[in-house]
């Protein structure tokens, strides 16, 4: 037998190959969720935030699938080595919505302006 080696499924070395990358999006881009197809101007942060996460303050990868691990853990992507050629994997994808209702009981609005105007003036809490 042979002594140990790193690899690429330890604590620090997660590493994921072959996702598909749907959007690359900036840092607090007002229209990041925004597509062709559904021109709402619309961040990409649901009405109250991910559950167990939060907002999305910083650069985002958008991905096909899950990935392993805690929500904030580091996730290394690499290219992988073998050329692609799964119908799958070559097709180009062409994202038409992007759902950023309430991800917190049942999601009926996509923006906050969306749910004012619905709901119209409500009773000032203070």
């Amino acid at each position: 037998y042979t002594v140990a080696r790193s690899g690429q499924n330890g604590y620090h070395h997660r590493t994921e190959m072959n996702k598909k990358i749907y959007r690359v999006g900036k840092a607090r881009d007002k229209d990041s969720a925004s597509t062709e197809f559904d021109l709402t101007k619309k961040n990409i942060n649901p009405l109250g935030g991910f559950p167990h996460y939060g907002m999305v303050n910083e650069d985002f990868l958008m991905l096909k699938g899950c990935v392993v691990g805690p929500k904030k853990r580091v996730l290394t992507l690499r290219k992988s080595l073998l050329k692609q050629t799964h119908r799958d994997a070559v097709e180009e994808v062409t994202l038409k919505f992007v759902d950023t209702s309430s991800k917190f009981g049942h999601g009926r609005f996509q923006t906050k302006e969306e749910k004012e105007r619905f709901l119209g003036p409500r009773k000032n809490k203070n």
